[in-house]
This record gives structure tokens, C-alpha cells and sequence, in this order.
């Protein structure tokens, strides 16, 4: 079985792949400091409950845009796992989808990569590919399916992080689809303003992209609050909540031939 592991600013998701289906997926906050021995202890003890045990696991891949956290999450695979994980960006690790850049060593997120690798096996393009992270990230794949760049913008919940702690009069809210644009208070007018300057944003920003490269490309959206903004807008084609994880298979896949 595959261990896969992707490694983000907020959350971490390990996953077990059998063959090519997922036998367990667990997530775990971001935390640069936690050992391979802890993560092993809460890890160890979610697989067992499904019925999981190390020796199921046979190979590891891992995706990370933390570096702080690639060194644990190796050590994790080879001293409890007793293999030694594909590390994407490393030496040796191929990546199967070409790279239209104006620098093309230019290190390009994990995440990102593993989104284009996957949106390229399950849709057909182009391609638009939507990640709600910390950050928002646009990916275009072209035509013949080369990643082509994008566009980072600040994720929903960091720019409402963002008005609060410079604003002091303005309390902490929740992220909700407000009923109304007009808020008739502080929370549902920041409320508003949040969601729907990002469905604004993401509008925006789809419709530039698709001007500029003058073509009808589908838009894939992945990541925590995919869904939630999905609903709120009818530029997003489909939601495919697993597509990172699908990407590290196929790059794992791609490596070694199995």
C-alpha cells in the first residue's frame, strides 16, 4: 500500500492508498516542530482503527510546501514505515506534465504540481484548477495539458485574519454566506464583505484568465472551501475534494512504474 502525505500551510493529510482506492485518510494541523515520533503516535493509532497496521505500508510519497516539516515526515516514513518516501522537488522524483514556464526549474508548490498532474488524468483540458488553501491558488493547464503558471491570492480565511488584526475596532467573525450583500451590522457587513468580495475575486480572476489565453477552459476546484464557494458562484465546473491526493498517487505511480 501507498502512504501519501501532503504536507500544507494549515493542515496535513496522510492518506492509504490499495491499488487505487483510498483505505483511510486522516488530517492533522501544521505544526514545523511535531517529530516523526509523534506524528507516528496519532498516526499509528488512526490507521489501527481501520484496520491498518505498518506493514500494510510498502511506499511513501510526500508533498510538501513546508519545509520545516519534509525532514520529520521523511523520518517518519523510514523509521516506522521502513521505506523511503518520494519527495516531490527532490532529486529524482519526475513529474508527468510538461512545464510551460518562463523558468521552468523554478520551484513550483508540491500542491500545485500534484493539482495539475491529477486534473490532467481525470478532466480534459484546458484547465482552470482552483485550490482553497491558506492561500488561493489559479492553475492553468493548457490544451495538450502543459501547466502553464497561475495566479496566488491570499485564501478566504487569512484575508478575514487580515481585517481583523488591522482593524481594532473589528471583532473576530466567522466565514459565512451571508443572506444579504448590505450587512445592517459590523459582523454580517464583514461577513459580506469577505465572502462576497472572494466570490468576487474568484470571478474576477477566472474570467481574466480565460480572456487572456482566448479559450473556454473548465474550472476544477479543490481544498477546504471549495464547496462553500461553489455554491455561491457558477464560474466553478466541479468540486473534487481529493485531487491533490490523487495527484501524489500519479506521481508516485509515474515513478515507479506500479
Amino acid at each position: 500500500m501507498l502512504l501519501a502525505i501532503d504536507s500544507g500551510n494549515t493542515n496535513a493529510v496522510f492518506a492509504v492508498f490499495d491499488g487505487d482506492k483510498a483505505a483511510g485518510a486522516w488530517r492533522a494541523a501544521t505544526n514545523p516542530n511535531r517529530s516523526a515520533d509523534e506524528y507516528a503516535s496519532w498516526l499509528l493509532a488512526l490507521m489501527a482503527l481501520a484496520g491498518l497496521s505498518p506493514g500494510d505500508i510498502d511506499a511513501a510519497i510526500i508533498g510538501s510546501v513546508v519545509p520545516e516539516s519534509s525532514f520529520h515526515l521523511s523520518r517518519l516514513c523510514r523509521r516506522y514505515f521502513n521505506t523511503k518516501p518520494l519527495v516531490i522537488g527532490e532529486e529524482g522524483c519526475a513529474i508527468p506534465v510538461g512545464l510551460d514556464l518562463d523558468m521552468p526549474k523554478e520551484e513550483v508548490g508540491a500542491d500545485r504540481i500534484a493539482n495539475a498532474v491529477a486534473a490532467k488524468d481525470r478532466y480534459a483540458p484546458p484547465l482552470i484548477i482552483l485550490d482553497f488553501g491558506t492561500a488561493t491558488t489559479f492553475d492553468v493547464l493548457d490544451a495538450a495539458g502543459n501547466y502553464c503558471g497561475g495566479v496566488i491570492a491570499p485564501g478566504l480565511n487569512l484575508s478575514l485574519r487580515a481585517l481583523e488584526m488591522a482593524a481594532a475596532q473589528l471583532p473576530r467573525v466567522a466565514v459565512v454566506k451571508p443572506k444579504t450583500v448590505v450587512g445592517r451590522s459590523t459582523v454580517p457587513a464583514m461577513q459580506s464583505g469577505v465572502f462576497w468580495g472572494y466570490v468576487g475575486l474568484v470571478e474576477g480572476i477566472v474570467a481574466r484568465i480565460g480572456a487572456e489565453r482566448r479559450e473556454k477552459m473548465a474550472v476544477i476546484a479543490t481544498g477546504g472551501l471549495a464547496s462553500f464557494v461553489a455554491g455561491a458562484t457558477p464560474v466553478i465546473d466541479c468540486v473534487d475534494p481529493d485531487l491533490t491526493l490523487w495527484g501524489l498517487r500519479l506521481v508516485y505511480r509515474h515513478n515507479s512504474n506500479r
